[in-house]
């Protein structure tokens, strides 16, 4: 029995279904570990792995999330700076200030290679007025397509003041230095 789907039409389904699902691979050890792939058509695909932190227990000590993105392209793919990060707690967003300390290097990955940045915070007391209640981080990195986003489970994040976290984000760097 022949189709009545034209060949064009029925490719273009097909691409679309395929795109649908290598854009958002989900992998998940524990709730503290995930990971994405952003889309190949948005630059330089990368998975994203958060985690695992060195969580801040107690309000007052600060905590260490690393995050690993590997190129997940053919070729390679060369990153310089900082990512944008921005904590969310439903409706109020806070933006992750770049560490003023460190000074980002040209990174160029080959496929299947990693590096890493580090989100440093300090954890803010449960309830209080100067802590953030952040449900959610959102990672963009330049030249590696749109934002994703990690539940986020390290605890309330203390503010400088409304609009700043007590955090900072370092650049991205080859992984192991």
């Amino acid at each position: 029995m022949r189709s009545t789907v034209p060949v064009p039409l029925a490719v273009t389904v097909l691409a679309a279904a395929l795109a649908l699902t290598a854009c958002d691979s989900k992998s998940s050890d524990d709730a503290k570990h995930s990971e994405k792939s952003a889309p190949p058509a948005a630059g330089c695909p990368i998975a994203l792995k958060v985690g695992p932190a060195n969580a801040a227990t107690t309000a007052g000590d600060t905590g260490n999330v690393p995050v690993t993105l590997t190129n997940r392209s053919g070729g390679k793919c060369t990153f310089q700076g900082f990512p944008g990060v921005e904590l969310n707690a439903g409706s109020s967003s806070w933006s992750v200030a770049d560490d003023k300390a460190a000074t980002p290097e040209k990174v160029t990955l080959q496929k299947g290679e990693a590096a890493t940045f580090t989100l440093t915070y300090v954890r803010g007391k449960s309830g209080g007025s100067q802590s953030a209640a952040v449900k959610a981080l959102k990672i963009t990195v330049p030249g590696a397509g749109p934002a994703q986003s990690y539940p986020w489970s390290y605890g309330e994040v203390s503010l400088k003041s409304a609009g700043t976290p007590d955090a900072s984000v370092s650049p991205i760097q080859v992984a192991g230095d």
